[in-house]
């Protein structure tokens, strides 16, 4: 999508405040945070493949409302089918190909696929980054918007193509008993909810910063026209980050924690530097927080048992949701009153937290199963 690198910049030419943009984050995550659960639920119950391809459809809508009605009322709607797209797609999406390779006896492979498919979305994403520019220059927002429209629609095309030889549940069950049944799952078993704690942990507050990136390189001193190409460099690191996520899948509990450590060092260093130079940093801390957050989905995925699966897997996506908001708060609080470089930092220390915490947790033979 063409819009992502530079949506940010479009809100501050249509006049809106850092606090406005912020609200409009904090309104995209809530309507996440109503529909993450009971979509996922659905998921379970019906067909996943069709809230694959119905999501990339409401959000195109969205985005088309962006461009052709620039103003805080059409951003709040867009962001609000933008909720409701990731809503759609959260939970089932991780199921379905878990399951699918599961039925092809290759659920062990599943890091690797998931780390490749995500490196591949993240090499699309930097061409879309390089090609925002001189897009942008050419023909304003209204052709960024356009293209961005256009890979929804491809995108929605693309999910009907998806393989999907599950029986849905809901030939038999509603979609709030398969709520029921997959919550159940999680207070019976501690390793699952150490999982799914383990989601937003690792998930929520580097994929909050993502939003305030090109602020950030804006900071920096680089040129409006110029910064897509500063965050093709970001991209890139995220992009490592996903393709050594097979790997990274052996990672032990200590190494797990030097990792999330590590990251949060390097954002924080990068994010003070005040600089272009340390805009690689920031690339190096989200390349390693992007590994972290394939990872852990996977530990998920490996606990989770029976029919309930996108129900759980949206269980902590709700909790990355809820996460996110505060973050969008926190960073429109802070970004007032301090430079965005210094909220970047700040926003390293739940990470060092979390790292502390999985260093020094007892792990559970079941909970290990699978990750060392």
């Amino acid at each position: 999508m063409l819009l992502y690198p530079v949506y940010a910049l479009l809100f501050a030419d249509a006049g809106l405040s850092v606090w406005q943009i912020s609200s409009l984050f904090v309104l995209w995550s809530l309507t996440g945070v109503l529909l993450e659960v009971p979509s996922g639920a659905w998921a379970d119950a019906v067909s996943r493949r069709l809230l694959l391809w119905l999501g990339p459809l409401l959000g195109g809508a969205g985005f088309a409302l962006w461009v052709l009605v620039p103003s805080y009322g059409a951003f709040a709607a867009g962001f609000v089918l933008w909720g409701v797209r990731g809503a759609l797609g959260s939970g089932a999406l991780e199921a379905l190909v878990y399951e699918e390779l599961e039925l092809l006896g290759a659920a062990d492979r599943y890091a690797r696929v998931m780390g490749r498919a995500h490196a591949v979305g993240q090499v699309a994403v930097m061409a879309a980054t390089g090609l925002a520019g001189p897009v942008l220059a050419a023909g304003g927002h209204l052709a960024v918007g356009g293209a961005s429209v256009l890979a929804c629609l491809l995108c929605a095309a693309t999910a009907t193509r998806f393989p999907e030889h599950r029986r849905a549940t809901g030939e038999g069950e509603s979609w709030a008993v398969t709520l029921r049944g997959g919550l159940a799952d999680a207070r019976r078993d501690r390793s699952v909810r150490g999982a799914l704690l383990l989601v937003p942990a690792v998930t929520a507050v580097w994929g909050a910063l993502d939003e305030y990136t090109s602020l950030l390189v804006g900071e920096t001193g680089v040129a409006d026209a110029a910064v897509p190409y500063a965050l093709v460099l970001i991209w890139a690191g995220v992009t490592a980050g996903s393709m050594l996520a097979g790997a990274a899948e052996r990672l032990g509990r200590r190494g797990f924690a030097a990792l999330l450590a590590a990251s949060a060092l390097a954002l924080a260093a990068g994010g003070v530097s005040g600089a272009p130079a340390g805009i690689a940093l920031v690339a190096l801390a989200f390349g390693g927080f992007q590994l972290a957050t394939v990872v852990a989905d996977t530990r998920l995925q490996q606990r989770v048992e029976g029919t309930g699966r996108a129900t759980l897997t949206s269980v902590a996506s709700l909790g990355t949701e809820l996460v996110t908001i505060g973050v969008y708060g926190a960073y429109g609080a802070l970004g007032s009153a301090y430079p965005h470089g210094t909220v970047f930092a700040l926003c390293a220390l739940p990470y060092l937290v979390t790292a502390v915490a999985v260093g020094v947790r007892n792990e559970s033979p079941s909970e290990g199963r699978g990750t060392q």
